[in-house]
Protein backbone atom coordinates (compact mmCIF):
# COMPACT_ATOMS: atom_id res chain seq x y z
CA UNK A 1 0.00 0.00 0.00
CA UNK A 2 1.19 3.57 -1.22
CA UNK A 3 1.58 5.89 1.71
CA UNK A 4 1.02 9.48 -0.50
CA UNK A 5 -0.64 9.65 -3.36
CA UNK A 6 -0.03 12.03 -5.86
CA UNK A 7 -2.80 13.56 -8.21
CA UNK A 8 -2.17 16.26 -10.48
CA UNK A 9 -5.14 19.00 -11.70
CA UNK A 10 -7.17 18.50 -14.68
CA UNK A 11 -7.08 21.20 -16.73
CA UNK A 12 -9.84 22.37 -19.40
CA UNK A 13 -9.84 24.85 -22.19
CA UNK A 14 -11.53 27.45 -19.85
CA UNK A 15 -9.15 27.60 -17.32
CA UNK A 16 -6.59 27.72 -20.48
CA UNK A 17 -8.60 30.32 -22.27
CA UNK A 18 -8.32 32.26 -18.65
CA UNK A 19 -5.08 32.01 -18.65
CA UNK A 20 -4.30 33.19 -21.77
CA UNK A 21 -6.54 35.96 -21.34
CA UNK A 22 -4.19 36.85 -18.37
CA UNK A 23 -1.11 36.86 -19.23
CA UNK A 24 -2.34 38.78 -22.49
CA UNK A 25 -3.58 41.25 -19.96
CA UNK A 26 -0.14 41.50 -18.23
CA UNK A 27 2.05 41.48 -21.72
CA UNK A 28 -0.04 44.24 -22.53
CA UNK A 29 0.26 46.13 -18.75
CA UNK A 30 3.98 45.81 -18.84
CA UNK A 31 4.48 46.67 -22.63
CA UNK A 32 2.14 49.89 -23.14
CA UNK A 33 4.87 52.15 -22.39
CA UNK A 34 6.77 50.90 -25.68
CA UNK A 35 3.86 51.54 -27.70
CA UNK A 36 3.22 55.40 -26.78
CA UNK A 37 6.70 56.71 -25.79
CA UNK A 38 9.94 56.78 -28.44
CA UNK A 39 12.11 56.11 -26.25
CA UNK A 40 11.72 53.90 -22.59
CA UNK A 41 14.42 54.66 -20.28
CA UNK A 42 16.56 51.73 -19.32
CA UNK A 43 15.54 51.86 -15.63
CA UNK A 44 11.89 51.59 -16.57
CA UNK A 45 13.14 48.55 -18.89
CA UNK A 46 14.45 46.78 -16.80
CA UNK A 47 11.24 47.47 -13.78
CA UNK A 48 9.58 46.50 -16.69
CA UNK A 49 10.81 43.47 -18.59
CA UNK A 50 10.86 42.40 -14.59
CA UNK A 51 7.50 42.45 -13.45
CA UNK A 52 6.61 40.60 -16.71
CA UNK A 53 8.52 37.90 -16.05
CA UNK A 54 7.88 37.64 -12.51
CA UNK A 55 3.86 37.79 -13.18
CA UNK A 56 3.67 35.84 -16.21
CA UNK A 57 5.75 33.28 -14.31
CA UNK A 58 3.52 33.12 -11.08
CA UNK A 59 0.56 32.64 -13.68
CA UNK A 60 2.62 29.69 -14.95
CA UNK A 61 3.09 28.23 -12.05
CA UNK A 62 0.18 28.24 -10.33
CA UNK A 63 -1.86 26.87 -13.62
CA UNK A 64 1.13 24.12 -14.26
CA UNK A 65 2.29 22.79 -10.86
CA UNK A 66 -1.10 21.94 -9.18
CA UNK A 67 -1.18 18.38 -7.46
CA UNK A 68 -3.11 17.06 -4.62
CA UNK A 69 -1.52 14.28 -2.29
CA UNK A 70 -3.55 11.75 -0.02
CA UNK A 71 -1.35 10.90 2.91
CA UNK A 72 -1.79 9.06 5.87
CA UNK A 73 -3.25 11.23 7.99
CA UNK A 74 -3.89 14.57 5.93
CA UNK A 75 -4.73 15.70 2.40
CA UNK A 76 -2.34 18.39 1.19
CA UNK A 77 -3.03 20.42 -1.63
CA UNK A 78 -0.49 23.00 -3.36
CA UNK A 79 -0.67 25.21 -6.25
CA UNK A 80 2.43 27.21 -7.12
CA UNK A 81 3.57 28.24 -4.07
CA UNK A 82 0.58 28.22 -2.26
CA UNK A 83 -0.25 25.13 -0.25
CA UNK A 84 -2.79 24.14 2.52
CA UNK A 85 -2.42 20.43 4.87
CA UNK A 86 -6.17 19.27 5.87
CA UNK A 87 -6.16 16.83 8.45
CA UNK A 88 -8.63 14.03 7.92
CA UNK A 89 -10.78 14.71 11.19
CA UNK A 90 -11.43 18.88 9.91
CA UNK A 91 -13.30 17.60 6.82
CA UNK A 92 -16.70 17.67 7.09
CA UNK A 93 -18.08 17.49 3.84
CA UNK A 94 -16.96 16.45 0.22
CA UNK A 95 -19.08 17.14 -3.08
CA UNK A 96 -18.94 18.15 -6.47
CA UNK A 97 -19.26 21.81 -7.53
CA UNK A 98 -19.20 23.86 -10.67
CA UNK A 99 -18.70 27.26 -8.60
CA UNK A 100 -15.37 27.91 -9.25
CA UNK A 101 -15.40 31.35 -9.37
CA UNK A 102 -15.53 32.36 -4.77
CA UNK A 103 -13.74 30.63 -2.27
CA UNK A 104 -10.35 29.08 -1.65
CA UNK A 105 -9.53 27.48 -5.27
CA UNK A 106 -6.46 25.44 -6.02
CA UNK A 107 -8.04 23.88 -9.47
CA UNK A 108 -8.00 24.56 -13.28
CA UNK A 109 -11.18 22.82 -14.33
CA UNK A 110 -14.84 22.89 -13.29
CA UNK A 111 -15.13 19.78 -13.07
CA UNK A 112 -14.45 20.47 -9.30
CA UNK A 113 -15.00 18.72 -5.70
CA UNK A 114 -15.42 21.04 -2.98
CA UNK A 115 -13.96 19.92 0.34
CA UNK A 116 -15.16 22.01 3.53
CA UNK A 117 -13.58 21.39 6.59
CA UNK A 118 -13.05 23.11 10.02
CA UNK A 119 -9.96 25.54 9.87
CA UNK A 120 -10.91 26.84 6.37
CA UNK A 121 -10.32 30.42 6.32
CA UNK A 122 -12.83 30.86 3.29
CA UNK A 123 -15.12 27.67 4.82
CA UNK A 124 -13.84 25.10 1.39
CA UNK A 125 -11.26 24.27 -0.66
CA UNK A 126 -12.27 23.99 -4.35
CA UNK A 127 -10.02 21.13 -6.31
CA UNK A 128 -10.30 19.60 -10.09
CA UNK A 129 -7.81 16.37 -9.80
CA UNK A 130 -7.79 14.69 -13.00
CA UNK A 131 -8.29 11.50 -11.82
CA UNK A 132 -11.74 12.53 -10.43
CA UNK A 133 -12.90 8.46 -9.53
CA UNK A 134 -9.83 7.17 -8.13
CA UNK A 135 -9.20 10.21 -6.04
CA UNK A 136 -12.67 10.59 -4.45
CA UNK A 137 -12.14 6.15 -4.10
CA UNK A 138 -8.48 7.34 -2.33
CA UNK A 139 -10.23 10.03 0.14
CA UNK A 140 -13.12 7.64 0.92
CA UNK A 141 -10.57 5.18 2.32
CA UNK A 142 -9.50 8.47 5.10
CA UNK A 143 -13.09 9.48 5.45
CA UNK A 144 -16.32 8.01 6.40
CA UNK A 145 -19.04 7.60 3.44
CA UNK A 146 -21.82 9.82 4.94
CA UNK A 147 -19.11 12.68 4.43
CA UNK A 148 -19.93 12.61 0.64
CA UNK A 149 -22.62 14.48 -0.78
CA UNK A 150 -23.05 13.07 -4.76
CA UNK A 151 -24.70 15.90 -5.62
CA UNK A 152 -23.51 19.58 -6.06
CA UNK A 153 -25.36 22.63 -3.49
Amino acid sequence: MKLNMIFHSKIDRFYLSLNGIALLIVALACFFPYFIEDEVPITASVILIGTFVLCEGLLLWLLFDIRYEIKPDHLFVKAGPVSKRIPYEEISRVSPTRDVFSGFRLLSSQDAIEILYRSAFMGSVKISPLEKERFLDELKRHLPESKFNETPF
